[in-house]
């Protein structure tokens, strides 16, 4: 008979086999999604380079697709056995060993993490759960490392395979945005199936993330803030509680109140006191918690933050009311609270000035704080009705966990009146919503959310002297289009939140001072972009030519600068741009060598023109009157050098070529970025001829950004209130505008001072915590954790 700690280790032996049969069950469909993609895309137009690589990507697939699918099978078998990692090397490596790292290792654990950050955003709350279940097995700490049950360990299999079988990086990322989706939903089941299988065996029925959060006796609060310990809980207990309070509220308080601590005092200390206590909830030592809390980037830790806010709302639900909020098709009401939705009640009356329900005036007439607290009264006495015309618990439930997030959202200061007012209408369209959809409590982009939390977060930065007329109406409309169509469900919000989307991408562009700086940003970015592609098409064309030291250099140092300034001023069609074109190809002939007399005849007569249109190109960049003299001695020296040599001349039909290729060149423009831009004010005036003196070009300052600043850079949405520390000043900016190429970032104050930030700058400011999200969670999320936190308090007004 086996010992109760050999069926333990059984037990989770048995849950990670299981979960390693389901991952490689999914093996071939993710190959079959991999193919499918490179056949897609094989041919689709675009540079001959490109489409190079993606034929050639596909040929190589082709060929080592079986090669890739079994070595990745055979070493996730292998990471069952104890003596290896994830990569199928041996673990008895001594801890703290300093080793080389072999070259695009980085690079590899950057693809790897991407792809593992995809799994999570879906998988997190069963992930979560197996988590716990495994540790409680195991008696461990922490899951080891090199665990296969990790979404990073799986990623980084399917990466380091993809490359050992002589596929290339540049392959995978044709695929990785394919094959993420089909991973993500696979995982997941798999952590379904073994969470499963450990349930039905005993292990940990019911996860009650309270009890897990340990305390020194000498904290001040004896109970955990709701709220805290839900979001501790999903990621990692004790982290909820330092994370929450010291990720973007408690830096921005330091740097000058742009954002607000949420949560109780209590929750703050009991997040402390698991510090204090030297563990953490699932064991983890406060190092330990370190190293969790810098391996992501501070928006994948908030997502998961949420996902376990909302994660535990769902428990809470199906625990205390039923099985129905794990529903997954359409529910509708009972025919009671059909009818009692259906009845109009104006959110605040007609005296108070405000429109009604229905209305189609076009102004915005404005409120103040008494309004909203009618508001308030009006919905908290349209809760107790619904509550009363409803059915079943699940209804009752549902109604109450919607009025409680909308008290949140009335309550947020933050928010102007007028705009909470229009918020308050609502409450009926998202109930009818939640109470047909109950994953509206669960899913985090559920378009009821999103379309809430991005109205939010773009007027969260107003101060009480400033108002946005044009989009506190179109918040208005928004609603309004909501109320006109209550019939359609999710379908309307996803509408209107795509119009909103759409209304930002240009109405932030378009206000004050950012409109005329926008299209100088453009313009700026384009030159740039220019600069950079005509050097790298220059050193191309000129690779294997002979031309003198003293041409290259000129051409490349100053030519180029001359023909991106031209193609922003004129446009890259116009007669002047295609003059200066022609005017390199012409310094190529010129200054080959002219063996023949009739070559140097026509040199003597064209260069005295040559010489004239370098001078105007370097007019356009302000050259001053030395400096362009000092470059056209160099140019004729070697022109002259040139005519007397009798070395072998460029071919025509070469230079024919070349000068074919310079009229082309902004043909090949880099779809990947361009590194650091030289920008200052100066240069953007000398750019576009407009003054340059209310927009201040941040250039310095930050520390260094880790690839996970960067993406998080990347992710930032226009509309979103910042506060930047800039110089020893602290100021509260939105971002307004992004560039195509999302090279450069516009950031407004109210005050109409504009700020332009190359994007490494703004990943560096964001490392750095000198740019700071006003709101550390979703406006939703935050609604969710205060009504945990009420139902918490008064578990009875739930279905009360």
């Amino acid at each position: 008979m086996s010992s109760p700690d050999q069926h333990v280790s059984s037990l989770a032996k048995q849950a990670r086999e299981l979960f390693v049969v389901h991952v490689g069950r999914a093996l071939p469909d993710l190959v079959k999604t991999c193919e499918t993609r490179l056949t897609s895309i094989l041919d689709q137009a675009g540079p001959a380079r490109d489409m190079q690589e993606r034929r050639d990507a596909w040929m190589a697939f082709q060929k080592n697709q079986t090669a890739w699918l079994n070595q990745s099978r055979k070493v996730l078998q292998r990471t069952l056995l104890p003596r290896f990692t994830a990569s199928g090397s041996s673990v008895n490596s001594a801890p703290g060993r300093l080793e080389l790292m072999a070259e695009g290792a980085m690079d590899d654990q950057i693809l790897a993490s991407r792809l593992a950050m995809r799994v999570l955003d879906q998988a997190s709350t069963e992930l979560n759960e197996l988590r716990l279940r495994i540790q409680h097995l195991e008696k461990r700490q922490e899951l080891p490392r090199g665990d296969v049950l990790l979404p990073d360990v799986v990623a980084r299999i399917l990466v380091d395979q993809w490359l050992d079988v002589l596929m290339t990086r540049e392959g995978w990322l044709l695929v990785q945005d394919a094959l993420a989706p089909m991973l993500a939903k696979r995982m997941h089941e798999a952590y379904k199936a073994a969470n499963e299988f450990l349930v039905s065996s005993g292990v940990m029925k019911e996860i009650d993330l309270q009890a897990l959060v340990k305390r020194a006796p000498g904290s001040r609060s004896a109970a955990p803030a709701a709220g805290d310990v839900a979001a501790a809980g999903a990621v990692a207990e004790g982290r909820g509680g330092v994370e929450g309070k010291r990720g973007a509220g408690q830096v921005s308080d330091e740097r000058g109140g742009f954002a607000r601590q949420n949560g109780s005092d209590s929750g703050g200390q009991a997040g402390m006191g698991s510090q204090r206590g030297g563990m953490t909830s699932s064991g983890m030592g406060v190092h330990d918690e370190t190293r969790m809390m810098t391996s992501a980037s501070p928006l994948a830790r908030a997502r998961m933050r949420a996902q376990g806010v909302v994660g535990r709302l769902k428990r809470m639900l199906i625990d205390r009311v039923g099985g129905d909020f794990e529903a997954t098709q359409l529910l509708p009401p009972s025919p009671q609270l059909v009818q009692a939705m259906q009845r109009i009640v104006p959110v605040v009356s007609v005296d108070s000035g405000l429109p009604q329900t229905g209305s189609t005036g076009s102004g915005v007439v404005y409120a103040d704080a008494s309004h909203v607290e009618r508001a308030a009264k009006a919905l908290r006495q349209r809760t107790v009705e619904l509550k009363q015309a409803a059915e079943t618990p699940t209804e009752k439930a549902t109604i109450e966990v919607v009025a409680l997030m909308f008290q949140s959202i009335l309550a947020e200061e933050r928010i102007p009146a007028t705009v909470r007012v229009w918020f308050a209408r609502l409450q009926i369209p998202v109930l009818r919503v939640a109470l047909a959809e109950p994953e509206f409590f669960s899913a985090l982009q559920h378009p009821a959310r999103r379309l809430i939390d991005r109205m939010g977060s773009c007027v969260m930065g107003f101060e009480s002297n400033v108002t946005s007329t044009a989009l506190e109406m179109e918040i208005k409309r928004v609603v309004q289009v909501i109320e006109q169509y209550p019939e359609t469900g999710r379908r309307v919000f996803q509408l209107v939140f795509d119009e909103f989307q759409k209304f930002l991408s240009t109405y932030l562009s378009e206000q004050g001072n950012a409109s005329r700086f926008v299209t100088v940003a453009q313009q700026v970015e384009q030159k740039e972009t220019l600069s950079v592609q005509y050097t790298i098409e220059l050193r191309k064309l000129l690779d294997d030519v002979p031309v003198r030291d003293e041409v290259r250099e000129f051409l490349f140092k100053v030519w180029v600068e001359v023909l991106a300034v031209a193609s922003v001023k004129f446009g890259l069609k116009h007669e002047e741009t295609a003059s200066l074109k022609r005017v390199a190809s012409d310094l190529l002939w010129a200054a080959s060598a002219k063996p023949n007399r009739n070559d140097r005849a026509r040199v003597i007569q064209q260069l005295p023109s040559i010489l004239q249109r370098l001078r105007q190109g370097m007019g356009l960049l302000g050259y001053p009157a030395g400096l362009q003299d000092q470059h056209i001695k160099s140019v004729s020296d070697t022109l002259a050098d040139a005519f007397m040599s009798r070395t072998e001349p460029i071919p025509q039909e070469r230079l024919d070529k070349l000068s074919d290729r310079l009229a082309h060149l902004e043909d090949y423009l880099p779809e990947n970025g361009l590194g650091d831009l030289d920008l200052d004010n100066e240069s953007i005036e000398m750019i576009t001829g407009v003054d340059a003196s209310n927009i201040e070009v941040i250039k310095q300052g930050g520390s260094q950004p880790n690839e996970a600043m960067r993406a998080w850079a990347v992710e930032l949405q226009i509309g979103s209130w910042f506060g930047l520390d800039h110089n020893g000043k602290l100021n509260s900016v939105q971002l307004a505008w992004r560039s195509d190429r999302g090279q450069l970032y516009l950031f407004v104050t109210n005050t109409g001072r504009c700020f332009l930030v190359q994007s490494n700058r703004v990943a560096a400011y964001l490392q750095a915590g000198l740019l700071v999200p006003s709101e550390d969670e979703a406006l939703t999320v935050r609604a969710t954790r205060d009504a945990l936190a009420k139902l918490d308090a008064n578990p009875e007004r739930l279905l009360g």
